[in-house]
């Protein structure tokens, strides 16, 4: 299954913050949607970082709730792996364990086009598993 087919049924919002917006305001806009991560852009379209639950909950544990105040840029990690619409879910699967991520931004032509998380691909594969296995039960017993 291509990441399109994904988007297609979940739709391609994605949540971005400023990188000026402060961890507080992360925190926030993190627990307000029920989301994991927040794509850091100054437009909605060029990705500069991301940020995820698990960085601001590993940040206070070493810093203190200080690091609340704190600007988004200070936390975000800036080397942001992507994917395009036409890649496939078992090779992002590898790509997410290999790199332990758990959110992929897609990219069309540059511009930030939608978002997909670790859950997103485990629940399309596990649709594709099955739909074989339905189609595995009808061959069965229709002889």
């Amino acid at each position: 299954m291509e990441i399109s087919q994904i988007l297609d049924r979940k739709g391609s919002f994605v949540a971005t913050i400023s990188p000026t917006a402060t961890i507080a305001e992360a925190a926030h806009e993190l627990t307000s949607r029920f989301i994991g991560a927040l794509v850091v852009s100054d437009d909605g379209a060029k990705i500069l970082g991301i940020l995820s639950e698990r960085d601001i909950v590993r940040a206070i544990s070493e810093f203190g709730g200080g690091i609340m105040n704190a600007q988004v840029t200070v936390l975000m990690s800036s080397e942001v792996r992507s994917c395009a619409p036409s890649d496939h879910v078992d090779s992002l699967m590898e790509t997410m364990t290999d790199h332990r991520i758990r959110h992929l931004p897609v990219v069309v032509d540059g511009s930030l086009a939608g978002i997909v998380s670790i859950g997103d691909l485990v629940k399309s594969r596990l649709d594709e598993l099955e739909r074989d296995r339905d189609a595995l039960e009808q061959f069965i017993t229709a002889r």
